[in-house]
């Protein structure tokens, strides 16, 4: 008889459930919507016989599954911390992973997009970015830096040294799964029925395996678009934290939150950076914060080429890349780069599961599944994270529901995740956080009369002395125009905006009232404090500029 069908269940209770060291919540992602969205109205559940988990010898012929209580298809932060969570409560738990290489051929290890591709290496390519910054800034607080106009910035280090970060994350997860008793199959999986998951190894061998659950924490990865050239010769996020050589002249196309963060640090290391929009920056954000975003970009050195629609990229004997492009007005134009990185949006990974196997719905303009608190219109198949319809794309928001699902499923609990009032950042150069609702939103839901937008510029200490430009400082309340004031939204602009709105985050958790905000006696100096502070509304007209710092 095999371990597995020895072990005891244990299947427990919330408040039964052994304390942990490790949190992997504190991974940040900036992938986003500045507010979550209610539920879709329920599917049609079709209910599937219950699978009991059977003893079995080790010498289980090819054709017949191993039975578990969960198989997770998917490595990534939402798949991995349902899998820990479940394992704790006495469930026997596989996962399924595997990384399709880029058309680059770029390829990574365990950990999913966040650890490999995502919030880990962009955060801190970021802080490189800011760190050189830092460097110039000095010398107006008298440090003595030799020449600092010559200081330049090597992009092998960096690469190399964010690549063993994220290469160590690797290993550690690796034999956490291990220490958790996880079992963990480098294999591509997809749906042989609603209960039953064949996965395909490196080698072509097949596994098959099947389980009373079955959880699709499969993600995303970016979009091409359908021009010439573009596979051939573009990169994505996929591949930018490991590119073998500096990008130099560097075209983004996409102005969304990953378009954005990466022409920021970029441009911070020093290369020179555009950004092709085709429409607007960061959609789905609050317009004016996103406007003010942009224009703190361009401040900075950053190129913005708008309404513009990529029509061919072709290689040049030189080595460099001739991008065409047309503007709104059917004006050709064409430049040189040495890399084009498309942010245009990303897809998700769920034609590969062969969702027909198992009669999964799919949402047909996007591939992502519609789901009534995770479950999907298969009774046994639950979903968390970016193949989610209309919900925050984020990495904290796959752990959290990830998590709860597990306790639903293997002990008592009936927690079930909220995706609404989500704080979120875009890690530009001047980072812009944000929660709750977008002005525009808050109007539409609630109409013009009957909200109030609280707004103020502010001075960061620290900008001070090196004169930095503090004309996008900026942050604003959204409340309702009641009695109560309730806040609806809170959105900043300025250094470590993350920082900032987190704990902001929690008290809209808690119901905060603008009341309750202007009561709370703020720490000074601090740029947070600027909220316990704000006090004109954009009704009044009156002028949100600050006089002093102190008064």
């Amino acid at each position: 008889m095999s371990e597995r069908g020895k072990k005891k269940r244990s299947w427990g209770f919330c408040h039964k459930k052994p304390e942990t060291l490790d949190d992997d919540s504190g991974e940040e992602n900036t992938q986003a919507t500045s507010a979550g969205t209610a539920f879709p109205p329920p599917t049609e559940v079709i209910q599937v016989p219950v699978l009991e988990s059977t003893e079995k010898s080790n010498t289980t012929p090819e054709d017949q599954a191993s039975t578990y209580d969960l198989i997770v298809i998917g490595g990534g932060s939402g798949g991995l911390a349902a899998a820990k969570e479940a394992v704790q409560l006495g469930a026997n738990v596989v996962v399924l992973d595997y990384v399709t290489p880029s058309p680059q051929g770029t390829k990574w290890g365990l950990g999913g997009t966040c650890v490999n591709v995502g919030c880990i290496p962009k955060k801190l390519m970021h802080q490189a970015a800011l760190l050189g910054e830092a460097i110039h800034e000095s010398v107006a607080y008298g440090w003595q830096v030799p020449n600092s106009k010559a200081i330049r910035h090597d992009w092998q280090t960096l690469k190399t040294a964010v690549q063993n970060h994220i290469k160590s994350v690797n290993w550690v997860t690796r034999v956490e799964l291990r220490n958790r008793k996880v079992e963990y199959l480098n294999a591509q999986g997809y749906f042989k029925d609603a209960t039953t998951v064949v996965g395909v190894m490196k080698n072509g061998e097949e596994k098959v395996v099947s389980a009373k659950y079955i959880l699709i924490a499969v993600g995303g990865r970016p979009k091409y678009p359908d021009v010439p050239g573009a596979k051939e010769y573009g990169i994505t996020s996929d591949d930018i934290f490991s590119l073998s050589q500096a990008p130099g002249k560097t075209l983004i196309v996409g102005a969304g939150y990953i378009g954005l963060e990466c022409a920021g640090f970029l441009n911070g290391l020093g290369y020179d950076t555009t950004v092709m929009v085709r429409s607007v920056v960061l959609r789905g954000f609050d317009k004016q914060m996103a406007n003010m975003v942009a224009d703190e970009m361009q401040d900075r050195g950053v190129r913005f080429i708008y309404k513009a629609k990529l029509k061919a990229i072709e290689k040049q004997d030189d080595g460099r890349l001739l991008v065409h492009w047309v503007d709104r007005d059917g004006g050709l134009y064409h430049d040189a780069y040495d890399t084009v990185l498309f942010a245009i949006g990303r897809r998700s990974l769920t034609e590969e599961l062969k969702p027909e196997n198992a009669g999964l719905e799919l949402v047909p303009d996007t591939g992502k599944i519609k789901t009534v608190n995770e479950q999907t219109n298969i009774s046994n198949i639950y979903a968390v994270g970016d193949v989610l319809h209309e919900k925050p794309e984020l990495t904290p928001v796959a752990i959290h529901a990830g998590r709860l699902l597990a306790k639903r499923l293997f002990s008592s609990c009936d927690e079930k995740m909220e995706y609404t009032n989500i704080a979120t950042t875009v890690f530009s150069p001047l980072e812009y956080s944000c929660v709750g609702l977008s002005e525009e939103e808050a109007i539409h839901i609630h109409g013009e009369h009957f909200v109030d937008v609280y707004h103020a510029y502010y001075k960061p200490t620290e900008f001070f002395i090196p004169q930095k430009n503090v004309s996008h400082c900026y942050l604003k309340v959204v409340t309702l125009r009641t009695d109560k004031s309730e806040v609806l939204g809170m959105h900043f602009i300025g250094p470590n905006a993350g920082e900032v709105i987190q704990g902001f985050a929690a008290a809209m958790k808690c119901n905060l009232t603008y009341p309750l905000l202007k009561s709370t006696v703020g720490i000074h100096p601090t740029t947070a404090e600027e909220f316990t502070r704000i006090s004109i509304t954009k009704r009044s007209g009156m002028d949100p500029t600050p006089q002093s710092c102190c008064s």
